[in-house]
């Protein structure tokens, strides 16, 4: 399984402008039309799940590891989708979830869950045990780190010995910044990342050989309201920092809402992986909301979304700030995309399933014009499926196709 992720990291680092986008979602819709366009594409697509969302306990989707997989490979087959063009990965594997324990029962926590996803199939696995657990520091050292991260390579790797390990966290809280958005997102400094890097190397032992990817902040960040660009013309130096690891590329999270010429820059500045996951549910809200729109131009589903969001806010406080005007505009169309907590909700697919029902009523080309831009009607006129269905996955396609942005070889 790792083998063309290997492949992708000696291109990258031997200076071809490629890279792998991660999509990190569990959205149903987002996958069917992630996984169709990398079809259609030729090319191979990572799929990631994280702690909090998939864990042995099932996490807030309800899903174990092994159900991810099944679920995933399900999606694929209904959508004549090759599984084997599918990498899985896990973001994130780590003792995160259960932080309010003491660090040795959060760590046997931690050694269940990436057991599991092991064995379940995933093979690019992201370890990461740099918060402190209860009665510690909020964030570990590098040494502390690695050594916690070494311990679960160690288990993951008595279930299977082809892994590629992710190592390293510099990344913005889970859906993007919280607050000062208006202020620039500094890079990793390059010393830092390789003496992260040089950490793990150490601790590592005889499977420093599997480590793959560091993640690092190359600068690019969104929060509720604003993006924040990567700037074009800025180099970290980062590939000074791997100058003594031909073999490990660089990881970026948060890379939702980039202009197309941003993922092409991060592959020149080493990132092989490009994480995305919120912009994607975005645009699947973008589109169920335009048609609600067309149905009823006072939003039933809106209506639904709000309600369900007001009784369970847990998912977006502290999360969005401001007047109530503004936090109903960020539960709704916000760009960490909140809402996308609540779309497994049995009132939400029921609302959602009725307004599929109910949209071949109120479409003709003039009243789809009306909400949806044409870049988004072309697309669907190339894909299958009801009318509705192809106009959400038009506008999911269009989200993710810019990190596809190099010829399949």
């Amino acid at each position: 399984m790792t083998e063309a992720l290997r492949s992708i990291i000696t291109k990258n680092r031997a200076g071809a402008r490629v890279a792998i986008p991660s999509v990190c979602s569990a959205h149903p819709d987002v996958l069917r039309a992630s996984l169709s366009l990398a079809q259609r594409l030729d090319r191979q697509v990572v799929i990631e799940s994280t702690s909090n969302q998939v864990n042995q306990d099932g996490g807030y989707t309800g899903i174990t590891p092994a159900g991810f997989i099944t679920y995933v490979h399900d999606i694929a087959d209904r959508a004549n989708v090759d599984r084997g063009r599918i990498i899985f990965g896990g973001d994130h594997l780590g003792p995160q979830a259960w932080r309010s324990l003491p660090a040795e029962a959060a760590m046997e926590k931690a050694r269940v869950l990436v057991r599991d996803y092991v064995k379940a199939g995933f093979g690019k696995i992201h370890l990461d045990c740099s918060e402190g657990c209860a009665g510690e520091s909020p964030q570990l050292s590098d040494d502390q780190t690695a050594a916690r991260s070494a311990e679960l390579a160690r288990v993951c790797a008595k279930e299977n010995d082809d892994l590629l390990f992710v190592v390293g966290t510099e990344v913005p809280p889970p859906g993007g910044a919280r607050s000062h958005e208006d202020e620039d997102i500094p890079p990793t400094d390059a010393q830092a990342a390789a003496d992260t890097l040089r950490a793990h190397v150490a601790t590592f032992g005889d499977l420093a050989h599997c480590i793959g990817g560091l993640v690092v902040q190359p600068g690019v960040e969104f929060g509720p309201t604003n993006v924040h660009h990567l700037p074009l013309l800025q180099d970290p130096g980062f590939l000074a920092a791997l100058k003594d690891h031909p073999n490990v590329c660089l990881e970026a999270h948060s890379t939702d809402y980039q202009r197309p010429r941003a993922f092409e820059r991060l592959a020149d500045l080493g990132f092989a992986f490009q994480k995305v996951g919120p912009a994607l549910t975005f645009a699947y809200r973008q589109a169920v909301y335009a048609l609600d729109a067309l149905r009823n131009p006072k939003g039933v589903l809106r209506a639904t979304m709000e309600e369900l969001m007001l009784n369970d806010p847990k998912y977006w406080q502290g999360h969005y700030q401001g007047d109530t005007k503004d936090l109903y505009r960020q539960r709704h169309f916000g760009l960490a995309d909140r809402i996308r907590y609540y779309w497994p909700q049995p009132k939400a697919q029921k609302a959602v399933s009725q307004l599929l029902s109910d949209t071949p009523d109120v479409l003709n080309e003039a009243s789809v014009r009306a909400v949806f831009g044409t870049t988004v009607l072309e697309r669907a006129e190339e894909l299958s499926g009801s009318h509705a269905q192809r106009l959400i996955d038009a506008q999911i396609e269009l989200a993710l196709e810019p990190y596809f942005f190099e010829v399949a070889s």
